[in-house]
């Protein structure tokens, strides 16, 4: 992919997001040029890519772009992004990561005279205090950074209604989830947020290593619809 094409892919984004990213970066990697466009159509997208070619950024961007330039939900609607790690200290480190594209973004919209508004970022694991588990089930971020122990979590408690909202889940380091006990859990519990949803979710799978692909696309698209039986 020549870099024309790479910087085209920028054009799916709004224009606060795309001068931010020209500003921040020369041009998007093959991989995220490659990925935006199905991921923009609201496709489920696995991203097999080295490390350091901006696959994290590659699916939250689009997600960035949707939630601070569109009208502001409800707050029992506010969350439409979760992300699932299957490292505590990964997600940590992706809530901090997630703070300049979301900053930088801000401040060049504020400078155009555009309007948005800024997602809360919310991080769910082992190590968040009750009292934060409490304020998350009244008042939901706009991301919800977790694990697959967590996100079981949440939806064994009375929190799981805030997951009701959810539009696109993205699974970080599929690889290390997939031929594990952890990868069944999580496997089960997609499933079980989807139809609490009650429609199909986005889901991003993001992993340099992903062996067999095709086993893993099957992970990541979950259960086939059951066909409904035919009218007596």
């Amino acid at each position: 992919m020549d870099a024309k094409a790479r910087a085209a892919a920028l054009e799916l984004f709004q224009p606060a997001v795309r001068e931010w990213f020209s500003r921040a970066f020369e041009a998007p990697t093959p991989a995220q040029a490659l990925a935006w466009p199905a991921i923009r159509r609201g496709e489920s997208t696995l991203l097999l890519a080295p490390t350091g070619s901006g696959k994290t950024l590659a699916a939250f961007l689009s997600c960035l772009d949707r939630l601070m330039f569109a009208p502001e939900p409800p707050r029992k609607e506010r969350l439409r992004v979760l992300y699932v790690s299957p490292l505590k200290a990964l997600a940590v480190d992706v809530e901090r990561n997630l703070r300049a594209p979301l900053a930088g973004i801000a401040q060049v919209a504020a400078g155009r005279g555009d309007a948005y508004r800024l997602p809360a970022v919310a991080v769910r694991s082992g190590d968040t205090p009750a009292a934060e588990r409490a304020r998350f089930a009244r008042v939901p971020a706009d991301v919800l950074i977790t694990t697959p122990e967590s996100l079981y979590l949440v939806l064994t408690s009375n929190a799981r209604e805030v997951l009701r909202s959810v539009e696109t889940v993205i699974v970080d380091e599929i690889h290390a989830l997939v031929p594990t006990k952890r990868g069944a859990h999580l496997a089960l519990s997609l499933e079980r947020l989807e139809a609490l949803a009650g429609r199909p979710l986005q889901r991003i799978g993001l992993s340099a290593t992903q062996r067999p692909l095709e086993e893993v696309a099957r992970f990541l698209g979950g259960a086939e619809p059951v066909p409904a039986p035919p009218p007596a």
